[in-house]
């Protein structure tokens, strides 16, 4: 048998560490999130939460239904957030995330060597 434990999230930090890698801020963004954004940022979240990649032909269609729902709600939340900050540019949080791969080494400026001959 199989019991199933809540996930115990005692900070901010933490909630960081367990949070789904492949979904961002939309929130503020200059230009806006447009709805392909939104779609796979509600698609990556069903696919956390379901712990599937894709789901099985029995599960598809209630997949689907949850990733439109999911959608749905980011688009009325995006929408109806309200903020005095000015809007994040995208071209400078490229940039920084640019910065960050190259400074852990990011696979843009590693450069890859052949192996040796064994």
């Amino acid at each position: 048998m199989h019991t199933a434990y809540p996930l115990v999230v005692s900070s901010v930090a933490a909630y960081r560490r367990v949070m789904c890698r492949s979904i961002h801020t939309l929130a503020n963004l200059a230009p806006a999130a447009i709805d392909e954004e939104v779609e796979a940022a509600a698609l990556q979240y069903v696919r956390k939460l379901s712990g599937s990649r894709a789901p099985s032909r029995a599960n598809a269609e209630v997949f689907d239904r949850a990733v439109e729902q999911v959608a749905a709600a980011t688009r009325t939340l995006l929408d109806e957030l309200v903020t005095s900050a000015a809007p994040r540019d995208r071209e400078a949080l490229a940039a920084q995330a640019r910065a960050r791969s190259a400074a852990r080494g990011g696979r843009e400026e590693k450069v890859y060597r052949a192996a040796p001959n064994r």
